[in-house]
């Protein structure tokens, strides 16, 4: 489980921000809200991203996908533009079998929205950032009108 040091965008300190804990992570300096990224994996997937109190934005990537390197980017802006309001949690899905099955994932990037550990949104393939935002806005907003947008495919319900 990793956190790490993030810059604050208003007033440029450095702050330590952790994986998982409570609340939001805010500037220890101005007090705003702070960018909340962090990787997960099988046996802290539950912490980190489950337990979180903030709707969680979870990438399903690897690193030999290239789509995944292209998306990632726009992701690391969406988690900075609505820092306080989501955390972005990454999973390499090649070294996070229980977490890539227990989701059905078949093609990465897949990119889904948790709230209180339950999935509200799913997205798969690489989007442009204007893309996401409108995804994770919808799923912010209207939980279960975004649950299902991928590569021209519906999903299939038994």
């Amino acid at each position: 489980m990793t956190g790490g040091v993030v810059r604050c965008g208003h007033c440029g300190t450095a702050n330590r921000v952790p994986a998982a804990a409570a609340g939001t992570p805010r500037c220890g300096k101005c007090h705003q809200p702070l960018p909340w990224m962090a990787d997960a994996d099988d046996s802290t997937f539950a912490e980190v991203a489950e337990a979180a109190r903030l709707p969680v934005v979870v990438d399903l990537w690897a690193p030999w996908c290239g789509p995944c390197r292209t998306v990632s980017p726009a992701l690391e802006q969406l988690a900075r533009d609505l820092a306080g309001k989501i955390k972005l949690v990454k999973v390499n899905v090649d070294t996070s079998p229980q977490i890539s099955q227990r989701f059905a994932v078949q093609a990465i990037p897949t990119l889904l929205v948790l709230r209180h550990g339950q999935v509200t949104a799913r997205q798969t393939g690489a989007v442009p950032l204007s893309t996401l935002r409108t995804w994770v806005d919808q799923a912010l907003n209207n939980p279960g009108l975004a649950l299902f947008r991928g590569a021209g495919r519906r999903p299939s319900i038994k």
